[in-house]
């Protein structure tokens, strides 16, 4: 077992550039034409999405930890990068990854119980499913991803720091939620688990009504959290840059930039509608003087500034996205293939 992250198997062989991994996506539906015409998919996120409730309501159903939910869902991910979705159930693989994280992350969970429960909330597409198909989609699952199955997480990295920023409850709250919501995404093949979790830190500072910081996607809208959010990041950067400029460094070419008015260059973070906050001219309020401190740290860190910017936009979008969600039409899409193909048996 790596002791951490830059050792382990998951930076190693589970890290992918976005390109990598359309390149992947793309080849698996090549293999097959016919079927991908045949059973026509929603967006990728919706699909997510939907999986990611799924895993939420069985692992309620079980009382599995978030720790163990988490893992599960990367499991997929990795599957679902060497398998097509559509040669497969993904009601089951859903139930087998949360059976196998559960035992990964030492709060095992019996194979009968999974598959009972699993039968209770999805009786039409998991009923001919038993323990001896679940633990045969368990060595599938492991053999996927070459049996490497430790997975690190984002929560360490808000676990650590919530006290080095001062993050109220609230704060800590929200940015264990924007965790949470990550998974619906790729993030977690591409980029390290602490720069998501910064990342999270400051959506939480920034992005977060106080009194909606446990809800999700609809709390991410404060435009002028955005604007904050933007500076917060173009400050660090160019703090950083000018670092390594006086130590005779180079930030390096292709450095993605952020606009002065808080809008990142490019991006679909715009200034309008929120305060100017590009000079941080209140020092006194308690939500600058909180970034002021965050913006110190980065810029006196070697974090990967570049990385958060893309992952504070991944996430911004996604929510955007969320708002066009129908349960409904992917549901029926995935079940479609389900039984036409005679999966559920």
């Amino acid at each position: 077992m790596a002791a951490n992250y830059w050792e382990s198997t998951q930076r190693r062989y589970w890290q992918f550039t976005k390109e990598e991994l359309a390149a992947m996506r793309q080849k698996l539906e090549d293999e097959d034409p016919n079927l991908v015409h045949m059973y026509p998919l929603p967006q990728l996120r919706h699909i997510n999405i939907y999986l990611n409730q799924q895993f939420t309501r069985l692992a309620k159903r079980l009382g599995v930890r978030q720790q163990a939910l988490a893992t599960a869902q990367v499991y997929l991910k990795r599957f679902y990068t060497r398998v097509e979705i559509r040669r497969t159930n993904p009601y089951l693989l859903v139930a087998t990854a949360l059976y196998l994280a559960c035992k990964m992350e030492e709060c095992p969970q019996h194979i009968r119980l999974i598959v009972q429960e699993a039968r209770g909330l999805w009786p039409e597409t998991f009923h001919g499913q038993d323990t001896s198909k679940l633990g045969e989609c368990e060595f599938f699952l492991i053999s996927e991803m070459s049996s490497q199955l430790i997975i690190h997480q984002p929560y360490r990295t808000l676990t650590q720091l919530q006290g080095e920023f001062n993050l109220t409850p609230e704060e800590s709250q929200a940015a264990w939620q924007a965790i949470n919501d990550h998974y619906m995404t790729d993030l977690p093949l591409l980029y390290p688990p602490h720069i998501i979790g910064l990342t999270a830190i400051l959506l939480a500072i920034t992005c977060y009504n106080r009194q909606n910081a446990a809800g999700g996607a609809n709390a991410a809208g404060n435009s002028g959290g955005l604007v904050m959010a933007a500076n917060a990041l173009a400050h660090a950067q160019a703090q950083s840059q000018a670092r390594a400029a006086a130590m005779g460094g180079n930030s390096g070419p292709g450095t993605p930039t952020l606009t002065p008015q808080g809008s990142f260059a490019g991006g679909n973070f715009s200034s309008q509608g929120g305060r100017e906050l590009g000079d941080w001219s209140n020092p006194t309020d308690p939500k600058i003087a909180k970034m002021q401190r965050f913006t110190n740290w980065l810029a006196e860190s070697n974090i990967d500034i570049e990385g958060m910017i893309d992952c504070t936009q991944e996430i911004i979008s996604f929510y955007d996205c969320y708002e066009q969600y129908e349960d409904l039409v992917v549901r029926d899409n995935i079940e479609r293939f389900i039984k036409a193909r005679g999966l559920d048996k």
